[in-house]
């Protein structure tokens, strides 16, 4: 029996890794979308990268999709291509619009056009909530985004919604909260923490500057997160789900299980600075998992403080590293 084929986009990134070392796992046949050069190196996919195939492509050129998608043949296509840093959105709202929302219109013109029986999963995003006041949000909560990047993340999963009613196609949106790991970017809060607690502990940092200390998210694991992904395409028909841990968790308690792995007291470096300081959110931005975890059979399995243990040590072992050089 011939091996699933899967293609995935946005590859090289948190979530486009992880998933392709599952897929790979399962044995399955992985192709990945990157904008660079396909021989490239790509640090996170080093770990796989002599067992997938790398095609070049973008998603605002319906051509080169239309071209991965002939060259892969995949089974299911994973669309986890996007801009991921929220505050930039506002300095590139065009940008981001044309990526993040006209990137998914294309992506899906592009499956019914070469195989309208491909599976598709949309990473959506717990911003198309934004401002909303209904805590915690499952998929039916309302819709209130306050940021470029959730009103374009919104525009994919109601265009998602409309595709699959008219064309009967298999498509599924995750609707996922915040996800760490040691390949999170550093400018994400819960990498910038790690790696500061992880600098200070080896004397190469004295301080590190947050905002507020109270401002609660819904943290998990990127490696729980990619397996829910997989399970939605497994399914007989496509549907949205809510991908969370359904736990809220303050910037405080995440300095405080950061600076606890390397024997640190929070209150002898951490400074809040009035400059990070954001309004606050209506109500917590927290995700009800019902839905994810009685359809998919899915729970996150990794605990916090094993995340953020995790995320130290990648840290310690970086700039040991480059300390040495």
């Amino acid at each position: 029996m011939a091996a699933r084929r899967a293609l995935i986009t946005g590859i090289s990134g948190q979530d486009g890794s992880y998933l392709a070392e599952l897929l790979l796992g399962k044995g399955y046949e992985v192709f990945g979308i990157v904008r660079g050069s396909p021989t490239a190196p790509y640090a996170n996919l080093a770990k796989v990268r002599d067992d997938l195939t790398l095609l070049q492509g973008d998603l605002l050129d319906q051509m080169t999709l239309l071209e991965a998608i002939n060259t892969a043949e995949p089974d299911e296509l994973y669309n986890l291509a996007a801009t991921s840093f929220v505050p930039a959105s506002w300095h590139q709202p065009v940008m981001t619009a044309q990526f993040t929302a006209v990137g998914v219109t294309a992506m899906l013109e592009a499956i019914r056009i070469t195989n309208p029986g491909l599976r598709l999963y949309q990473a959506s995003s717990s911003e198309i909530f934004g401002a909303t006041t209904e805590s915690p949000q499952s998929e039916t909560a309302p819709f209130r985004p306050h940021t470029p990047y959730g009103v374009a993340k919104l525009y994919g999963h109601l265009m998602l919604a409309a595709y699959r009613e008219r064309y009967g196609m298999h498509l599924s949106s995750g609707i996922a909260y915040n996800h760490e790991s040691p390949r999170r970017p550093p400018e994400f809060v819960p990498r910038k923490v790690t790696r500061a607690a992880a600098a200070i502990k080896l004397g190469l940092q004295d301080e590190l500057r947050v905002g507020d200390l109270a401002a609660t998210r819904d943290w998990g694991f990127a490696g729980d997160f990619v397996q829910a992904m997989w399970l939605m395409l497994q399914q007989e028909v496509g549907g949205d789900y809510v991908i969370a841990t359904g736990h809220s968790r303050s910037v405080g308690e995440l300095i405080a299980t950061a600076f606890g792995h390397v024997g640190l007291t929070p209150s002898d470096h951490v400074v809040v600075d009035p400059e990070f300081v954001r309004p606050p959110d209506p109500v917590p931005l927290v995700g009800d998992p019902t839905r994810a975890r009685e359809r998919l059979g899915w729970v996150p399995e990794t605990s916090f403080a094993d995340m953020i243990g995790e995320m130290i040590e990648a840290d310690l072992a970086l700039l040991s590293a480059r300390a040495s050089v």
